[in-house]
């Protein structure tokens, strides 16, 4: 019920742009842009270390300044209605794994059962439904399915270390009872709000490979900068070893 009261109110009070506080509007016309890196679209990261088991990660756009506003205030806020522009973000990085021609699962990185009560809403997974029907309206065929669940309390990931936050979410999520059998004869692409170490979606990438469905990798609204790398005058990435 916490999720539907932000939603009305949303519509009948005065708002201002998440990502940068202008006033009036929810989201701006700029701060849309940036989440769609001016028209540069979404790109391969790679955390570093990167994970064992960790799949190709595609993400929207770097994670700072506006849009990791807008994503805080998308999950921690209840700005709901953030998740259309978010979903968007997600939908150019499903597309940037060019995951194949045929239909797609959306799996998405489940939240702790504590935090969607406290918030009122599942994120990941609201942003998840946005991208899959942004994709069907641009002709890829997609669906989210909502089978990973965790099956032991994980600690707070923030000021881990990557080794920590792999022993962290080891052994943590599982395939639903009875789901394995729904992941099997399409490709599933594991979805989260945000990549830093990868830990989690190693893990994620896991349970699924082992309930027998086939992971073409990950797509994430945001990654920090590094992951990105750097980027040449035209947008291209520049080489690590450049």
């Amino acid at each position: 019920m916490q999720g539907v009261w932000r939603e009305l109110a949303g519509l009948v009070l005065p708002v201002d742009c998440a990502g940068c506080g202008r006033p009036r509007t929810e989201l701006c016309a700029e701060c849309r842009r940036v989440l769609a890196r001016d028209g540069r679209g979404a790109r391969r990261v790679r955390p570093w270390p990167e994970p064992v088991g960790l799949p190709r990660v595609w993400a929207g756009a770097p994670y700072a300044d506006e849009v990791r506003a807008v994503l805080l205030a998308h999950k921690e806020r209840g700005a709901l209605r953030l998740a259309g522009p978010l979903g968007a973000a997600l939908a150019g990085a499903v597309r940037g794994l060019r995951a194949g021609r045929g239909p797609l699962l959306l799996v998405p990185v489940p939240s702790a059962r504590r935090s969607v009560a406290e918030r009122g809403h599942d994120p990941v997974r609201r942003i998840a439904l946005a991208a899959a029907g942004e994709l069907r309206r641009a002709g890829t065929g997609a669906r989210v399915l909502a089978v990973l669940r965790q099956r032991r309390p994980v600690a707070d990931q923030a000021g881990l270390s990557a080794r920590q936050r792999l022993a962290n979410v080891a052994g943590a999520l599982e395939v639903r009872a009875g789901a394995g059998r729904l992941l099997t004869g399409q490709p599933a692409v594991l979805v989260d709000d945000l990549v830093t170490t990868g830990a989690t979606l190693a893990e994620a990438a896991r349970v699924v490979t082992a309930a027998g469905g086939r992971v073409a990798g990950a797509a994430v609204v945001a990654a920090p900068g590094r992951a990105f790398g750097a980027e040449g005058p035209n947008g291209g990435a520049i080489p690590r070893d450049a």
